[in-house]
């Protein structure tokens, strides 16, 4: 989400709220504040929070239990005064407030790996790559039971996750039960700082035609484009897919930077102001250098905020063609107010447009936060906000960016979303038990894995058709892989085995020269706007 940059040192009481209640926690904003300072007693306040504070009091004296401020005011009174503004101003608690902040930098301190929850067990879905859990042997599958002697059976997977977070050096001793071993397994792992990249290595999808997907815009996302672009070689790229999908947003200056690299020098990228913030534009400060090789932006309906920053604004300028579903209408700034107790407020103190002057953001006034949430109102563009691309192409604002070639990707059936959620992990951690760790470069599941999948899922008790199976052959054989992989290889090669085999990917190739001709009829239009305007028919010469 995009994001400024403030701080506060003082809070007084009467900022904590307008009641007492528990308030709506939203998806996590995605960078911190670095601090400025501006007095919290400069700040006006209405005579209504007397109110507040008389309320305070009442409660603090005659409640029948003695009273937690900490739990009343954050996790009551803030977030139930956000909840009344916004669906994206938001508050964080000290353990929240971490996690935004590692988030924006993109490491922490900890064994490097991901778990989920696998009925009721908390998982090892995918140790990253090099790192210290890789290292000391954890693997897909492993089932977390004791971390430094304390059991996880009670815990969800975030407690986990805190568990083997910690200082830089120190030891977590581990206990993972693991199919087909005989007995616990106990694994010893040093924490170490564990960096994830936004920005996954680039690749070729076709002679040409390279991939790069951006998961999110945190501080250090434009720095590893460039150096992923220029590993791969961007002066042999002759088209690009650029994959936003799924991208919540990040730090607004991240996504300046993103499309400074791909838009000429001088071209507005993006504009906000507010009730209390003044009118910022953000241009293209070093340009493309004359890199206008087509690009292909795919999108979804998560795409948001920083996301729909960078598409709005290829978009507007005809640099890019956009391919995918209306990405999600999050067109609020939030800046970052630190609180005290290592706390954070979220708030949005701006609305921000695209070059053409579209606000993308959707309508939240007469509907649920729910609603809003899951987009329960998918054709939510406003007739009224009409606008136009450099090219001379209509736009629309209201309700996110609207794609130039619409690219659904189906519903998953019910058979898929079983086989999805558990099926094939709990398949693939038994396959693997028995058949060793190693598959071949390039490897595909042929007809005898399919035809032990599906015994498989017969004898598990998977309620299915032959008419079921038969008809999801495809999507088994790819989703299959993809588990597959990060068992046999890591989960790198796994996306990377799952992108070139994507369907989206394929159609976005397919669409690169319909990019080609936005980039054609860009040059046209910039070639006739430096041309001198012939005299008017009889016009006298001097």
């Amino acid at each position: 989400m995009a994001l400024k940059r403030r701080s506060l040192l003082v809070l007084p009481l009467i900022l904590l709220g307008c009641s007492i209640l528990g308030g709506f926690y939203g998806p996590r904003v995605q960078a911190a504040a670095t601090p400025e300072t501006e007095a919290a007693g400069d700040l006006p306040f209405s005579k209504d929070m007397d109110s507040f504070i008389k309320a305070y009091a009442l409660v603090e004296q005659n409640l029948a239990e003695p009273i937690n401020p900490g739990k009343a005011l954050y996790k009551g009174a803030i977030p139930g005064m956000l909840r009344t503004l916004d669906p994206h101003s938001n508050f964080f608690d000290p353990h929240d407030y971490r996690l935004l902040k590692d988030d924006q930098q993109g490491h922490y301190f900890g064994v490097g790996m991901e778990v989920a929850s696998r009925n009721g067990k908390t998982v090892v879905t995918a140790p990253f790559p090099g790192s210290p859990a890789w290292k000391a042997g954890l693997r897909p599958g492993d089932i977390i039971v004791l971390v430094n002697d304390k059991p996880t059976d009670r815990l969800n997977t975030t407690e986990v996750a805190d568990l083997l977070k910690g200082p830089r050096g120190t030891a977590v001793k581990i206990v993972v039960s693991r199919e087909g071993a005989p007995d616990y397994i106990s694994i010893s792992v040093v924490r170490d700082e564990i960096v994830r990249k936004s920005v996954p290595d680039a690749f070729w999808v076709k002679p040409g035609i390279a991939y790069l997907k951006i998961l999110a815009f945190g501080d250090n996302t434009s720095r590893e484009m460039d150096e992923t672009l220029k590993r791969l070689g961007e002066s042999n790229i002759r088209g690009l897919v650029l994959d936003l999908r799924e991208n919540p947003g990040g730090v607004l200056n991240e996504a300046v930077n993103v499309s400074d690299h791909f838009l000429q020098r001088g071209a507005l990228i993006v504009s906000h102001h507010g009730r209390s913030s003044p009118e910022k534009s953000y241009a293209a400060r070093n340009g493309n250098h004359g890199r206008d090789y087509p690009i292909v932006v795919l999108v979804d309906r998560m795409s948001a905020s920083a996301a729909e920053i960078v598409s709005g604004a290829l978009q507007d300028h005809d640099r890019g063609w956009i391919l995918g579903e209306t990405t999600f209408g999050k067109g609020l700034v939030q800046t970052v107010y630190p609180l005290s107790e290592n706390s954070g407020l979220a708030l949005t103190t701006a609305h921000f447009y695209t070059p053409s002057g579209r606000l993308i953001q959707r309508d939240y006034s007469n509907r649920s936060f729910y609603d809003y949430y899951f987009h329960k109102d998918d054709d939510a563009r406003n007739p009224l906000d009409v606008k136009m691309t450099d090219g001379g192409r209509t736009v629309y604002g209201g309700g996110g960016i609207t794609p130039d070639e619409v690219y659904k990707t189906p519903a998953m059936d019910p058979l898929e979303l079983k086989l999805f959620r558990s099926g094939l992990f709990t398949f693939s951690r038994t396959w693997f038990a028995t058949h060793g760790a190693g598959l071949a470069k390039g490897w595909m599941p042929d007809a005898a894995v399919i035809e032990e999948l599906h015994d498989y899922l017969l004898k598990n008790d998977y309620n299915f058709t032959e008419a079921e199976f038969t008809q999801d052959h495809d999507w088994i054989k790819r989703y299959l892989a993809r588990e597959m992989y990060v068992y046999a290889f890591n989960k790198d090669e796994s996306d990377r085995m799952f992108t070139m085999t994507d369907p989206a990917v394929e159609k976005a190739v397919e669409a690169m020269p319909k990019a080609e001709a936005l980039v054609q009829n860009a040059r046209k239009i910039v070639v006739e706007r430096m041309s001198p305007v012939p005299p008017a028919a009889g016009a006298a010469r001097r």
